[in-house]
């Protein structure tokens, strides 16, 4: 198989492109979010600037006329810690009202124990915002207002490393579950194609077998000696081509212009040869024929026609089976239509049916429809899928191909 299949330079580019853009949207999340930040604490700046401009037109105010309504106001705004201490940075328990805010003090602590409790947060705004000042009417400092980052502003800090973390788990859990499918469905390809290998060659080796043995019976019969000579030198050909379309996997294949109709009629004769004598009495024939070359190589575009006929087979239930062929011709294009009386595919499974690993059957390994397709679109640049199927009734595959241009 090719490169690909087996995890090459593309598949190294497609994780090194997964992983610029896991960055890149990493960098911007973080760049966004601190800047979500910077406007949080601008706000909250304002806010506390707001708080010490009202404590100063309430200290310029008679006693008379103190109104506190606009600076209760102010104070509902305050949704981040805040201190309010004197200009000696002495706290009051029973100072004014939103002196203290957002600290969350554990109640059941001693006074001794609060006070040192907020002046540690003191300590600690001041590291990160400058206290702001409180001045009376002669430019004195009354009070300095301590202020912190405010529980959103905190969260936002963690959150891109937060997000950063879970991404990668998502990616290398991710990572890991496409690595096994992977691994997977190319373990089903290699069983896939050693088992269709084996099938491939199991056809043409019993013919021989048989043949064996009949000219063993026949020996003295010169007439009887000939056609089976012919049948020989068939399945002989036949082995020849499978190794051919086996060495044609994973490497560009040459097409050239070749009729259709007799392509497809050659398989089918090759069939209509073999098929089991039996109570189950399968027919296989063209319907509508168009007599036109198409680029193709021969050896793989038999081996789709092969495949949609066992696929056929095993479809079919009844003791009269029916497998059609019907070729029509169109201005750039030709179409195919391969139908059969068989039990038919559930809608549920119609997209799965190229899958490689995929089959209903319990015999089955899944890989001949996922050959078929490869073929059509990989190698022939054409089109195939399921028609139309109905349960108990059949199915149609239809195939579509390019005409030749010189045509």
């Amino acid at each position: 198989m090719n490169s690909k299949m087996s995890g090459g330079p593309g598949s190294i580019q497609i994780k090194i492109i997964l992983l610029v853009f896991a960055t890149i949207i990493a960098l911007a999340t973080f760049i966004y979010t601190q800047a979500l930040i910077s406007q949080i604490e601008v706000r909250e700046k304002q806010v506390a600037e707001l708080f010490a401009s009202s404590l100063q037109q309430v200290a310029k105010l008679d006693a008379s006329d103190k109104d506190f309504t606009f600076l209760l106001d102010v104070i509902k705004r305050i949704d981040f810690p805040l201190i309010l201490t004197d200009s000696k940075n002495n706290v009051s328990l029973d100072g004014m009202t939103g002196g203290i805010r957002n600290l969350g003090i554990d109640s059941l602590l001693t006074e001794d124990q609060k006070i040192q409790f907020i002046q540690t947060k003191i300590e600690e705004f001041s590291k990160f915002n400058n206290p702001i000042f409180v001045y009376s009417q002669d430019s004195l400092v009354l009070n300095k207002i301590y202020y912190g980052n405010s529980v959103l502003i905190t969260q936002l800090r963690y959150y891109p490393y937060l997000q950063i973390i879970f991404a990668m788990m998502f990616i290398i859990i991710a990572y890991f579950s496409f690595s096994y499918l992977k691994k997977n469905e190319q373990s089903n390809i290699w069983v896939g194609l050693a088992k269709e290998t084996a099938h491939q060659l199991g056809t043409p080796i019993s013919s021989l077998m048989g043949w064996n043995e009949i000219l063993k019976i026949n020996k003295s019969n010169p007439d009887k000696v000939e056609d089976i000579s012919a049948e020989i030198s068939n399945d002989l050909q036949r082995l020849n081509k499978i190794a051919d379309r086996f060495s044609k996997i994973g490497s560009k294949p040459k097409l050239v212009p070749t009729e259709i109709t007799e392509v497809i009629q050659s398989v089918i004769d090759y069939f209509n040869r073999r098929l089991p004598i039996s109570s189950k009495k399968t027919k296989i024939r063209i319907i509508n024929s168009a007599n036109v070359s198409l680029p193709l190589n021969r050896s793989l575009f038999e081996w789709v026609i092969e495949n949609l006929i066992k696929n056929a087979l095993d479809a079919i239930e009844s003791k009269n089976g029916l497998i059609t062929f019907e070729i029509k011709e169109e201005e750039n294009n030709i179409i195919i239509d391969v139908s059969d009386n068989g039990k038919g595919i559930d809608l549920k499974n119609r997209k799965d049916v190229f899958r490689p690993g995929y089959s209903t059957k319990n015999r089955g390994w899944g890989l001949g429809l996922s050959l078929v397709k490869r073929i059509i679109e990989d190698y022939h640049k054409g089109k195939i899928f399921v028609k139309s199927t109905i349960l108990g009734e059949g199915t149609v595959f239809q195939i579509i191909l390019k005409k030749d241009k010189k045509q």
